[in-house]
């Protein structure tokens, strides 16, 4: 059985049942889920959905991938057609104007939606437009969720991911135990909106907190010291933290390869920005990080991973970009 034991008591509880989720002589019947937007996350989430039992209609920009209609997903046209043939539908998608465009542009999810569905948005986009989504979604009958998620594409294989829901209790009750197929930290934030403004916020504590590793180890490289060394020695102390483990080594490997991708950072801050200029809110911090990260995108770093914000603060102290030429820069 792919549930948690937790997760086992939720598909006996009344909200499971409610769902049209139950279990019968140790199966689970599922209710019919649609999905929308196949990349990097959303591929693997789909999968996770589909090893757990369910019946998935699957729509992408991109097409659908065969490894998805071999494990039993069914291609659709369009949103429309998937919201046509599904009780629950899941959207992930880039940014906030592509989430418009799959819910109310042509052949889009609302064209499909009958009263008493479920739409689930799991993107990461403006808290503010989020509302006016679901408003949007409640006055054709239905209910709406925002549910962006962390842990990226590592978390999203190993349906590990965290994911930051706004929404009525009622609905997120029902949808608790998919959102647990895909994730292991699942919580209610608040009203529609809550889980994008807890996501922004997170995306504004991870690009503060890779800035300081950068110039932590940048300054101990610059001043004679063995970076690598630095790292190790701090990985024992007060300082220690989950981005210093992580992107501190890719800094001294030079491992920029993406995990999190600068250009979508770089959005993340950029509804961070847009959502602290409508409440009058000073950001500091956030607007260090994507001058930065806006550096990182003018010297060709647009697709490297978001450690790669250390080439900014390299520049900035005069660092050679020359390999052979390691005295200034981290390694």
């Amino acid at each position: 059985d792919i549930l948690s034991e937790g997760a086992r008591a939720d598909v006996e509880s009344p909200p499971f049942r409610a769902a049209g989720l139950t279990r019968t002589a140790g199966k689970r019947h599922m209710a019919k889920i649609g999905f929308i937007g196949l990349g990097i996350m959303g591929k693997p989430m789909a999968l996770n959905l589909l090893k757990g039992g369910h019946t998935l209609f699957l729509h992408s920009r991109s097409g659908v991938a065969p490894e998805l209609t071999a494990a039993g997903g069914v291609a659709c046209a369009n949103g429309k057609e998937v919201a046509q043939v599904s009780d629950i539908v899941f959207t992930m998608v880039p940014d906030t104007p592509d989430v418009e465009q799959v819910l109310f542009g042509a052949n889009g999810v609302a064209d499909g939606l009958s009263r008493g569905k479920t739409v689930v948005d799991m993107s990461s986009i403006s808290p503010i437009a989020t509302r006016e989504f679901a408003a949007r979604i409640k006055q054709l009958g239905c209910d709406y969720l925002d549910a962006p998620v962390s842990g990226g594409e590592v978390g999203a294989n190993s349906a590990a991911l965290t994911i930051m829901v706004g929404g009525d209790l009622p609905v997120f009750e029902r949808v608790v135990p998919l959102f647990r197929l895909m994730g292991k930290n699942v919580t209610l934030v608040g009203p529609n909106g809550a889980g994008q403004v807890c996501k922004v916020a997170n995306q504004m504590i991870v690009a503060i907190s890779i800035e300081p590793v950068g110039e932590a180890l940048l300054l101990a490289a610059k001043a004679g010291a063995d970076p690598v060394r630095v790292r190790q020695a701090l990985m024992g102390g007060f300082a220690s933290s989950r981005v210093l483990e992580v992107h501190g080594q890719r800094m001294l490997e030079r491992a920029f390869a993406p995990g999190f991708r600068i250009a979508l950072h770089q959005k993340d801050l950029r509804l961070a920005q847009e959502t602290a200029g409508d409440l009058g809110v000073s950001l500091p911090g956030t607007e260090l990080c994507q001058q930065l990260f806006d550096n990182c995108v003018a010297a060709g770093h647009e697709t490297s991973d978001h450690s790669a914000m250390i080439t900014a603060l390299e520049a900035r102290a005069g660092a050679s970009p020359d390999p052979v030429d390691q005295k200034s820069r981290v390694v």
